[in-house]
């Protein structure tokens, strides 16, 4: 049974590699075009999964062309979607994503603002043989469902914040790691220790926020500590949180230290964004285990 369960976004993603991102309203020409999964609980779930776990995930796609593609990518990669709902006569979320010579990347995304945000079809206890729930406020209502459930059954709930969120999300979780841009928004504070310091005096739970090459900085003990990234240069870093939450809760679900955790996850992320090709460059296992 799988182990691990992501729920939220599920998108397709059009990249197009680009000598420069677009900074004027005129016609672009790229360089190459990869239509391949994305979004940030899907993306973590195919981590998860390359990382050596069992995963499942829950999300909802339309009944279009794009859904079916997402769909048989990540049942491909081997998740379960089995809890992934596609909501009738509506569009899938796709997303364009242009990428420069640095490695930097512009995203466009849609999103059906009709398609279901409701729970009632999701099961009321955590399914046989999970042991944790990893979640993104993209689907706030399913994350929250299923971080009750998680609690419930005291297990870890862990949130994938990349933007601002909102309290009651933040309060239902046991370990959150931000974005540097999500940290940002919820704290109003651009220094990002002294933002995730102040985050320890409004939410309970383990706290860490990642800052691209700069490693991350996470709760140790009552106390701040930070692990470097690895040093590489960068190729392609779309998706490269949603590498790291996913390579984050195969190791809390591991029993891994947090300190080692959060290094296991730098690493993983370093590896992603070495190398172009979105979930295809994700690592294994044993890419991991070599560079640490």
């Amino acid at each position: 049974m799988p182990t691990l369960l992501a729920v939220g976004a599920a998108v397709l993603d059009c990249v197009y590699a680009m000598d420069e991102l677009p900074v004027v309203a005129e016609k672009y020409r790229a360089k190459s075009l990869g239509l391949r999964g994305g979004g940030t609980a899907a993306t973590a779930a195919v981590t998860a999964r390359r990382l050596g776990l069992d995963v499942a995930l829950a999300a909802r796609v339309g009944d279009d062309f794009f859904g079916a593609a997402i769909v048989d990518e990540l049942e491909r990669e081997g998740v379960d979607c089995a809890l992934v709902r596609r909501c009738c006569s509506r569009q899938s979320s796709v997303s364009a994503v242009m990428i420069d010579r640095s490695g930097e990347r512009m995203i466009v995304n849609f999103k059906d603002p009709g398609i279901d945000n409701g729970t009632e079809w999701l099961p009321q206890k955590l399914p046989p043989g999970m042991a944790g729930v990893l979640g993104d406020h993209h689907w706030e209502a399913g994350t929250e469902h299923f971080f009750r459930l998680a609690r419930e059954a005291g297990k870890p709930a862990i949130l994938d914040a990349d933007r601002r969120a909102s309290m009651q999300i933040l309060a239902s979780a046991t370990h959150i790691g931000f974005s540097a841009r999500g940290l940002r928004e919820q704290s109003g504070m651009e220094n990002l220790p002294e933002a995730l310091a102040w985050c320890q005096t409004q939410v309970q739970g383990w706290l860490a926020v990642t800052d691209g090459e700069n490693g991350a900085w996470f709760t140790e003990n009552g106390s701040l500590a930070h692990e470097p990234a690895l040093k590489i240069v960068a190729v392609d870093t779309n998706g490269a949180g949603d590498v790291w939450h996913g390579a984050l809760a195969v190791a809390l679900l591991e029993g891994q230290e947090p300190r080692e955790a959060v290094r296991f996850a730098n690493t993983a992320a370093s590896i992603k964004c070495s190398r172009f090709g979105g979930r295809s460059a994700i690592p294994t296992r044993s890419e991991v285990a070599a560079s640490l």
